[in-house]
């Protein structure tokens, strides 16, 4: 059919190995990658990195929020909202409403407080979250921390407009996240009763899967014979073992990584500023592309 990509039957295909757990039902990333492109056939295998563990020190917090109703619109309330900009943050969310199913049926006691989300995929999750009435999300569609931070400002203000102080949001965080949502709202050359003030809750910590190193080393053994391929990186966790096991880092004591002389065949993209400024920072290292 006219328009449509005739990869050559011979031309080898290209792997992409994208550095996260396959999304379920159905990923974005293999969607893509696994259609022609062109002249390129592309070839996508998924290499575990991350695991996720529930802090708990965070979650006792969080818990004794909500048992106490102190998270919601009183003068004398704790908190007036939440914000989540990460799916594993309403993981320990949901697990804490969970525990508590069956103490009224009002719980979580939540329905008039905004609760704000990043994107599409955290409000899908939010409002798999039973309460009735349903939890009131506001924010899909910002999809950055940036843009989510300036509705909030506005949102926020308008939801406490008759309060001379707002009360504070409570961000589910876990141990590694960008802090330009509370820089935002907490900026001191905001009007004073323009600023409000977030208190960040770790409920969530992320590690290196023991088995990464492994997994990650059998598949570029498997394509070592590729003319080309591609590394995609979306988190800054793994960047070292991900570096060593291509063989970059030149210097064990620094943890300094070069791309070296002579041909590539193997070039690294990174999903979003974070992973490529920790590259930079951390190990010197510059990837190919940034998306």
């Amino acid at each position: 059919m006219a328009g449509e990509p005739n990869p050559s039957p011979d031309r080898p295909k290209v792997p992409v190995l994208l550095l996260k757990t396959k999304s379920s039902p159905t990923d974005a990333y293999e969607d893509l990658f696994s259609t022609p492109h062109d002249d390129f056939c592309f070839e996508p295998t998924f290499v575990p990195v991350l695991q996720h563990c529930f802090q708990e020190e965070g979650l006792k917090s969080v818990r004794e929020l909500l048992q106490g109703k102190r998270l919601n619109n009183d003068v004398d309330s704790a908190y007036g909202g939440l914000i989540f900009t990460s799916q594993r943050a309403v993981e320990a969310f949901a697990k804490l409403v969970d525990e508590g199913q069956g103490r009224d049926e009002s719980w979580p006691h939540l329905q008039d407080v905004p609760i704000y989300s990043v994107g599409p995929a955290t409000t899908r999750a939010l409002k798999a979250i039973p309460q009735f009435p349903p939890l009131r999300i506001f924010g899909e569609h910002t999809g950055t921390g940036d843009a989510l931070a300036r509705y909030i400002l506005e949102h926020y203000s308008e939801w406490y407009k008759n309060r001379p102080t707002k009360p504070p949001l409570l961000f589910l965080v876990g141990e590694q996240r960008r802090d330009i949502i509370p820089k935002t709202l907490m900026d001191d050359t905001l009007p004073a009763d323009t600023r409000i003030e977030v208190t960040e809750t770790e409920v969530y910590g992320t590690g290196v899967m023991e088995s990464f190193p492994k997994d990650f080393e059998k598949i570029l053994s498997s394509t070592r014979d590729r003319c080309t391929r591609w590394v995609v990186v979306f988190s800054p966790t793994g960047c070292d073992s991900m570096l060593r096991g291509l063989g970059l880092v030149t210097d064990e004591k620094t943890m300094k990584a070069a791309k070296g002389p002579g041909p590539r065949t193997t070039y690294i993209a990174t999903i979003g500023p974070t992973t490529r400024d920790h590259l930079v920072r951390t190990f010197g290292f510059e990837p190919d592309v940034l998306c």
